[in-house]
This record gives structure tokens, sequence and C-alpha cells, in this order.
């Protein structure tokens, strides 16, 4: 059954930058407030769209703070707390607890490339030195190892911490089998484009990058399904899936940052090694985002 801990809509949020790629809190704070109003339920910061990977630690911790001292308690912060050394991983995860956070997110290690065995190792080595609500995040696209529906059963079995699952292998039959190995771990699609699909095949919710722009339709589009509103919500689905694909047309952040920027919230800088949109990518996204009378 649902625990609404999380909400229904994750935003995995962007990392704002001033032009000389500092962290931009004055921007951050005008973004939290706008995901706020247009229904996130849950901040997932320091993730791949939040650039983790170009963020220094003391950078994570500042933004951890930062965006704590903003949300004062509204909704839930979760921390992007995953690596491929385990151990790095767990000092990581307590340093995000002892600061506050609500919840981690721990990706599959990555270049490693572990067997299941190994991965359940590692999951466990975290859960057991970190009392905080846990999310696994599965994208073998990226980390080049997959999280199986039997190695997630037996980590909720051991570790009731363990509590939900970023899917992000575009595949709904991957959902399925998560379903129906367990009921106790609460599944969100990572991929937008599925976030309606995947609803039908037992996914909770989503977390989203398009939620950055289209948060209140992304809402209702769930909302709509849940209360059997199927028709309502394809029509929802269908109206967004353009803005889907044009945000994942070039490495993410950028379409989002860009369109951020178009919406005076915040600045399109970029950490290396992303580069921004090319001029055919932005002007397709000006012309959908018009497109949609936000």
């Amino acid at each position: 059954m649902f625990s609404a801990k999380f909400g229904r809509l994750i935003t995995a949020m962007v990392t704002p930058f001033q032009k000389d790629l500092s962290l931009d809190f004055d921007s951050l704070e005008r973004l939290i407030e706008h995901l706020i109003q247009n229904k996130t339920t849950s901040l997932l910061i320091t993730g791949t769209t939040g650039e983790n990977p170009t963020l220094t630690y003391a950078e994570e911790w500042e933004l951890l703070k930062t965006t704590k001292s903003i949300v004062k308690g509204r909704i839930p912060i979760i921390f992007g707390a995953g690596s491929n050394s385990t151990q790095t991983a767990c000092e990581t995860s307590c340093k995000a607890e002892e600061l506050g956070a609500d919840a981690i997110l721990s990706i599959c290690p990555y270049y490693n490339k572990p067997n299941q065995e190994g991965i359940f190792a590692h999951f466990s080595a975290i859960a057991s030195s970190v009392k905080l609500p846990i999310i696994l995040y599965n994208n073998p696209g990226r980390t080049c190892s997959s999280l199986e529906a039997t190695t997630v059963f037996k980590l909720n079995e051991k570790f009731t911490s363990i509590c939900a699952i970023k899917e992000s292998s575009g595949s709904l039959d991957a959902i399925t089998q998560l379903k129906l190995k367990t009921e106790k771990v609460e599944i969100y699609c990572g991929d937008d484009n599925l976030i309606l699909p995947a609803l039908s095949v037992g996914a909770v919710g989503a977390v989203s990058v398009t939620s950055h722009i289209a948060g209140l339709m992304l809402n209702n589009l769930i909302e709509k399904f849940l209360n059997g509103n199927n028709q309502e919500a394809v029509k929802i689905h269908s109206k967004l899936f353009n803005l889907f694909k044009i945000l994942f047309s070039s490495p993410s952040p950028g379409p989002v940052k860009y369109l951020l920027k178009e919406m005076g919230i915040c600045e399109d800088y970029l950490r290396l090694p992303l580069t921004p949109p090319t001029e055919t990518v932005r002007n397709s996204l000006k012309q959908i985002f018009n497109e949609l009378c936000f």
C-alpha cells in the first residue's frame, strides 16, 4: 500500500550555477519555491540532473544545508548519496543523515560492474550504516549493472529502510517484475515518457525532470489515472509527449536548464563536460514550450 512517504511526484532538481560556475543560492531559493508551488512532493538533490559528478563534497553539503533552510520541512529532501565505492557511499550517506536529509537515493555501483551478490552486499553495507529511508536507483544505461527484482526483494526483507526504487531501465517488464516480487518496495518511474504506462503496471509515482516545467500537469496526469480517469490521463500524456522527448534530446540537464532560464527561474550554466543544447534544440524547446501555453 502506498505510504505517501515521498508523495507521487519527486523532482530530480537541477543545481543552479552563477556565471563563474559557483553555486547560485538566490536562484536555488527561487527554484525550490517554484517547484513546491507546482506540486512537487519531494526534492531530490545532488542527483544526475543536479550534475553531481561535477560537485565537490563541500558543495553537496552546502546544497543540502541551504535546501533544508529554504524548504523548512514543507516537503522531504532526498539526497543523492550513491558511489561505485561502497565505503564512500556509506560515508556520504552518514553525512547526509547527520545534516538532516529525509532520505537518500543510492545508485547501483557503476564502472565496477558487480554481479547481484556484489550489489546486494553494497546496498546492505549502506543500509547498515544509516537509519534513513533508502531509495534504490536502477539505471543500467549509466551504470552497466542492473538491479534485479529478486535482489530488491532480498534487500527489503533484510532492511525495511530500503523502501522504494527509482526504476530508470526504460523497461516496463522491470517494473512488472518488481511489482510481482514485492509489494513493500514502492516503485517510482525514472523515465518521464513512461510515467503513464509505468503507473498502469504498478508504479506509485515518478522521479521527474519534466516536473521543473510542467509539474501541475504531471501531478494532474498521475491523479487522473489513479482516480480511474484514464482517458484524461492519456490526453495529458499526449500533450506532454513532445516535451518529454525534447528535454532528453541533448545531455540532461541542458534542455531543462534552458527552459528554466526562459522562465526567469535560474540561468542555464552547465559544468563541463556538459555543453549547452544546440540552436536547433533551443528553438524546438521554445516552440514546444509556447505550444503548451505555460
